[in-house]
């Protein structure tokens, strides 16, 4: 029989629940529809931006390509992007650089990408949607600055934990 905690706890995949650590379901199953939300809304912002071809990763490339305005190769993406999919990424890239949102430059071996005057106008774009549709409607949750750092700073250490909890899985 469930007893309380059972019936208040919110979890996909009730057969994962441990007995240590439910609470760890239960931040997968938020974890899993906050990124689901997050994915539709840079959809719907991107499309608002005025380009409907973008995927949620090829959005997270241009932003991050278009930062400081530094010339980004496809490794640095990766690094930053915490993915190993090299392939995901260079697929990203040319589709940007057939929208003409971004352009390369070949140094030596590498090629270095940055945003064109059509990706830099994207992103300002989306930037302004953003502004007006999520960080107003941010006040709403009542979630300090201080307390959303620290949100962001405990996700970044959780990923450092499924990291580890990868390698360890993929050597048994």
């Amino acid at each position: 029989m469930a007893d309380d905690h059972d019936l208040n706890s919110i979890v996909s995949s009730s057969h994962l629940v441990s007995e240590l650590s439910r609470e760890l379901s239960e931040f997968e199953y938020g974890l899993t529809i906050a990124n689901n939300s997050f994915q539709r809304w840079m959809l719907h912002c991107s499309s608002s931006s005025g380009v409907n071809e973008l995927t949620p990763l090829d959005v997270l490339v241009i932003h991050h390509i278009n930062h400081r305005d530094r010339s980004k190769k496809v490794s640095d993406i990766c690094f930053i992007l915490n993915l190993e999919d090299t392939h995901t990424i260079a697929y990203s890239v040319r589709k940007l650089v057939s929208l003409g949102m971004i352009i390369g430059t070949k140094q030596g071996k590498e090629t270095f990408y940055n945003t064109t005057e059509s990706g830099q106008s994207y992103c300002q774009k989306y930037r302004k949607i953003r502004e007006s549709c999520l960080i107003n409607s941010l006040k709403a949750l009542n979630l300090s600055n201080k307390e959303l750092g620290e949100v962001a700073s405990a996700l970044r250490m959780l990923s450092g934990l499924y990291d580890q909890a990868s390698r360890a899985a993929a050597s048994l």
